[in-house]
């Protein structure tokens, strides 16, 4: 019930998880047969739902072939980046396997054993991955095993290397997101679901994958720095303090939040591309598996705006938020209101004394302009009072069976993966 007071404010979250739960979710993520699957198939499945909090479900939900192929993609690059993740292995043993990794999608036998990592089982089974990679239809397989080599080749760049600018920032948030984007684009339209064009944008494709990882890299500041990890650019962190962790020190709080809002800022300037891009898209199930994580990210960069809180724990957006915005990201329009809540909501809060602010307005300028292209904003959904009183009170009734929401999108609402 303390849960439920805090949601006060926020009734239509309240109606939303119910929506959520008695169905709704079915809408955005439609459950897949899995029954008619070959054993291979229905291995990499299981895989894909161990190993994934935030794709499973959507990436399930995607129509025709593309569902097997964007799961394969998901697997390889899964496996690779828990290469590159596993410190045991030696960098001499290291770089030479992200260089070659690509090569093994087409060595049968192919598999590595002594990982320590969690999601370990990708590595030591990659023969049933790469069986099912080798099933799938040439245009599929040049795309996934082009991205595996330039994303490998560029894993190992920075394997011994620090961010340090902000042109490296965008290099390495290009290998890790950018080139995930832009395969990603290319499958799409090789399935012939999207147009060609899609693919072809390869700049556009790249933003998008940019700001969903600028995003998770300012919000896990304080993770990061927990497991050793430095990814804020030292460009900018280095105007306001000595050393990256001495952002987290209570007596600098005001010049961290200052370097927090400049990167939220950095991050803020992909968005009119975002939009450029879902608005080219065509295909319900491709808009929804694009749509929905940007504006997770949208809403979770407004929540850390200015927030002390990024540099002393845990910033989240709320569950029935992120159900709001999982339910209402359906269409380009509905998309375009709901950047523009959250750009006008981080404009609300900038500070008229933080060295950021002009270029913090002239961001949201653009954002503005590209989501209200010549026309009013389109509005999203808004219940009456009383409405939403009824909404409050079978909550309060059901409040036993929303605490069981299904694992899926518990797992779903939560801070994405990389």
């Amino acid at each position: 019930m303390e849960l439920l007071r805090k949601w006060v404010g926020h009734p239509e979250d309240i109606y939303n998880l119910l929506r959520f739960k008695m169905g709704g979710y079915r809408a955005v993520m439609p459950r897949m047969d899995t029954d008619s699957l070959g054993c291979g198939l229905r291995t990499c499945y299981r895989y894909l739902n161990q190993t994934s909090r935030s794709f499973a479900a959507v990436i399930q939900a995607l129509d025709g072939e593309l569902r097997h192929a964007v799961c394969i993609f998901y697997l390889v690059l899964r496996a690779l980046d828990t290469v590159e993740d596993d410190m045991s292995i030696p960098l001499d043993v290291k770089v030479p396997m992200l260089h070659e990794f690509h090569s093994h999608l087409y060595q049968p036998d192919w598999k590595y054993t002594e990982s320590k990592e969690k999601d370990r089982q990708v590595l030591e089974d990659f023969p049933t991955i790469s069986m099912e990679f080798r099933n799938l239809s040439k245009v599929y397989q040049d795309v996934i095993s082009d991205v595996c080599h330039k994303m490998g080749v560029g894993m190992a760049e920075f394997l011994e290397k620090k961010v340090d600018s902000q042109h490296e920032w965008d290099k390495y948030c290009h290998y890790v997101a950018g080139l995930v984007g832009i395969g990603l684009s290319r499958l799409f339209s090789a399935s012939e679901l999207e147009d060609s064009i899609v693919g072809q944008d390869t700049d556009l494709a790249n933003s998008m994958g940019l700001f969903l990882q600028k995003t998770n890299i300012i919000r896990d500041y304080l993770e990061d720095q927990r497991e050793g990890r430095e990814f804020w650019p030292r460009e900018v962190w280095s105007r306001y303090a000595q050393k990256l962790s001495d952002l987290a020190k209570p007596e600098n709080i005001d010049v961290a939040v200052q370097c927090l809002n400049e990167l939220i800022t950095n991050a803020l300037h992909h968005v009119p591309d975002v939009l450029t891009y879902l608005s080219r898209l065509k295909n319900q199930s491709i808009f929804n598996f694009c749509a929905i994580p940007q504006v997770m990210a949208i809403a979770t960069l407004a929540a850390c705006y200015n927030n002390q809180q990024v540099f002393r724990g845990v910033v989240k957006i709320r569950k029935g938020q992120a159900v709001t915005l999982m339910m209402d990201a359906t269409n380009i329009q509905a998309v375009k209101a709901i950047v523009y809540q959250y750009v006008e909501e981080i404009y609300q809060k900038i500070p008229s004394t933080d060295p950021s602010c002009h270029k913090t307005q002239q961001a949201i300028a653009a954002i503005r302009a590209a989501s209200l292209p010549g026309g009013p904003m389109a509005s999203r959904h808004h219940y009456s009072p009383i409405y939403l009183s009824c909404a409050m009170l079978l909550a309060a009734l059901s409040w036993q069976y929303l605490s069981t929401l299904s694992k899926a999108t518990e797992e779903y609402v939560q801070a994405g993966d990389n």
